[in-house]
């Protein structure tokens, strides 16, 4: 039996994760943004051990979840679920003053993996709309570019596989990847989105607990169980090492080595 940790776990498809591993017999911690989510979700997670609770949008409550996870001790596996999509027509600006897709979806997942205590496996969830974006990261926080709103998201989930890579590459003793769940119609995905929602959960809940030599991998990305090719930009180093630095910056929280 695993010990995992989910983020953005209420709803979509972290909330089928959970589902899935708490069926598997695994015990699960779950998050949520605030205290009335948390609640909701516990009623129709029954088996889940407990939540934590924080708006990963901002750096202090995103903090504040990591401190909550490692007071109940080690767990075994993190998948990064939460996000944001492509939808905000407008540079919503967070209380640091960032765009909301870029705390959430990129500095959230960097600050949880570099503040909580070091599991076995990290899973991070990108998308197919990586492929062909292209790493800003002189202009992370949007200020020299009139916003888009699709190419802010496709940057992010760019970003989301830097960051897998880039932790597998510096934690040789953690199993770190990333994976596309597929363009399926939940909430962010929409109603018309083509591919098939119940498979979208299943490799997130394969890499952290199974012990299939498949998913025994390190800096892979993967789709449906499977493993596919990533953007060739997200095996650079030396942007992998940039990202970490921009995340640094903006953070003031240095990743481990």
């Amino acid at each position: 039996m695993a010990r995992v940790f989910v983020t953005g776990s209420t709803d979509g498809l972290g909330l089928m994760a959970t589902q899935l591993l708490l069926q598997q017999g695994h015990s699960v911690v779950i998050h949520a943004r605030n205290d009335a989510r948390a609640e909701q979700a516990l009623s129709v997670l029954p088996g889940a051990e407990t939540a934590v609770t924080g708006d990963l949008a901002s750096i202090s409550a995103t903090i504040g979840v990591a401190d909550q996870v490692n007071a109940l001790g080690r767990f075994d596996a993190v998948i990064h679920n939460a996000g944001v999509g492509y939808r905000e027509r407008r540079r919503i600006e967070t209380v640091d003053g960032l765009p909301h897709v870029f705390a959430i979806n990129v500095l959230a997942p960097y600050l949880l993996t570099a503040l909580i205590q070091r599991p076995s496996r990290l899973v991070y969830l990108s998308s197919g709309m990586h492929r062909g974006a292209t790493a800003r990261l002189d202009d992370t926080t949007w200020t020299s570019r009139s916003w888009n709103g699709e190419i802010a998201y496709s940057e992010s989930k760019l970003y989301n596989v830097l960051l897998s890579f880039a932790v597998a590459r510096l934690w040789q003793d953690v199993r770190s990847n990333a994976l596309e769940p597929g363009w399926v119609p939940t909430k962010m995905g929409g109603p018309s989105a083509p591919d098939d929602l119940s498979k979208a959960h299943l490799t997130q809940a394969w890499l952290c607990t199974s012990d299939d030599p498949a998913a025994q991998v390190s800096g892979e990305y993967f789709y449906h169980l499977r493993p596919r090719k990533p953007d060739p930009s997200t095996r650079n180093v030396a942007l992998q090492d940039e990202l970490m630095q921009e995340c640094e910056r903006l953070s003031s929280v240095a990743f481990p080595s």
